[in-house]
């Protein structure tokens, strides 16, 4: 008998059918005679929905408030969901995060786990029941509020409880079939990967894949947990997930996995680009540029420094950002415009990111003459280059993207003979 977490997106309880169509998967489980431990998000795009009320009650929030506001969500659908599995004639006992000894730091809106003492869960366990808990949210002993823990909390939810319960399995249900070799809705010939690495999956999902979050992830890698990625919508298997030492559980005995050269191709366009035009050309002066853009509290991506021009003794530099974060980062240059010394800044939301990613990157040669050899025979100009040991990444018009996507992937040979199913819509 194995313990299985399972962890269930939006998409996959958006409403009533759905929820017990996912009971009815989790009570399957549970008759094969494993125990199960389920963290759940909010129904649908209830949390958006929360934060269109929150924004249209109090423009700027509260942060404990939205905390308590939005965790609502994941405790309508953990409840609703224990209610369907009890139809099903089998005990379930819902829990917040907090009963389940989800332990974070005081900072709202994206706490991080720094403990998890499971134990009303393990007592449910023991009693024989299924255990549901509301992803997403923990508990900050020093404060005494509830917190969130960001954009697919839920992920890092499932993959914190797995780790404190010795999970076999972590079980990550959204609406596609698992981990493809590019986003089947911008590359509908995309193919399903049995495996992929995690050194692999961090990478990807930090640049734009959407069926995993990074910090889910980064946790599963820390903490050894096996991830299976696949759909709440077929009994397909999906993708494996494996840390370093980790072999693939439909692995035959004997079976050697040679690292693909490439395995996959992400796509991101949630990022704006910065241009500082006319900095001084003389050490210290990017020093102060991205200090400035640190404590606007910005995350910088990929940053390029032009060669200064002989005549002036000035260079311009340009970065990437998320788009969330321009305005403030330019805001506060602005403000240090005259310290600086630089003549001008300019701002471009209209921007694509493409990463190709692969461990095979390390030891074969010309994966880069082919990403530049496919994007100019699609006619797609290059505006940025980024690399780092297994992945290349370029910044483009973001109008290009789709066409520039299906071009690198044909490229790559990584084309499957039909088309990728998406059963619902968001890849959540």
């Amino acid at each position: 008998m194995a313990l299985i977490v399972q962890k269930y997106g939006g998409s996959s309880v958006a409403d009533a059918e759905s929820i017990k169509r996912v009971a009815k998967r989790i009570v399957d489980t549970r008759r094969a005679g494993h125990d199960v431990v389920v963290a759940v998000s909010a129904m649908g795009d209830t949390t958006d929905e929360l934060l269109d009320l929150a924004n249209a009650v109090a423009p700027i929030a509260a942060p404990r408030e939205l905390d308590m506001l939005l965790s609502s969500g994941e405790r309508i659908s953990m409840a609703l969901l224990a209610m369907a599995i009890h139809s099903m004639g089998f005990e379930a006992r819902s829990f917040t995060g907090s009963q389940a000894g989800m332990i974070t730091d005081a900072h709202h809106g994206a706490a991080r786990i720094v403990d998890v003492t499971p134990v009303r869960l393990r007592e449910a366990l023991d009693e024989g029941a299924i255990v549901i808990v509301a992803g997403f949210q923990g508990f900050n002993r020093d404060t005494r509020d509830i917190t969130t823990l960001g954009r697919g909390g839920s992920d890092t939810t499932a993959v914190a409880l797995a780790a404190a319960l010795d999970a076999d399995v972590c079980e990550i249900y959204s609406d596609v079939d698992g981990i493809f070799t590019a986003d089947p809705r911008v590359v509908p010939h995309a193919r399903k990967l049995d495996t992929v690495s995690s050194e692999e999956m961090l990478e990807l999902a930090a640049n734009g894949a959407k069926v995993l979050y990074i910090r889910a992830v980064e946790y599963a890698r820390r903490h050894g947990v096996l991830i299976h990625a696949r759909s709440s919508f077929s009994s397909n298997e999906g993708t494996y997930v494996l840390g370093e030492g980790m072999k693939s559980p439909r692995a035959a005995e004997g079976d050697a996995m040679e690292e693909p050269v490439v395995a996959g191709v992400a796509t991101d366009l949630s990022q704006a680009k910065v241009t500082v035009v006319g900095v001084p050309d003389v050490p210290g002066k990017a020093a102060d540029i991205f200090t400035i853009v640190a404590k606007s509290g910005a995350n910088v991506d990929m940053i390029v420094q032009n060669v200064s021009a002989a005549s002036t003794g000035r260079t311009d530099i340009s970065f990437t950002l998320p788009k969330a974060d321009a305005a403030t980062a330019i805001r506060a240059l602005q403000g240090e415009k005259d310290a600086v010394g630089f003549e001008n800044l300019l701002h471009d939301d209209q921007i694509g990111k493409l990463s190709v990613v692969g461990a095979g990157m390390r030891v074969h040669s010309g994966v880069s003459a082919t990403l530049f050899e496919a994007l100019s025979k699609a006619g797609v100009n290059i505006e940025m280059i980024s690399t780092s040991e297994i992945r290349i990444s370029v910044v483009l018009r973001a109008s290009d993207i789709a066409s520039a996507a299906a071009a690198v992937h044909t490229a790559y040979g990584l084309d499957a003979d039909g088309e990728a199913t998406v059963y619902a819509g968001t890849g959540r």
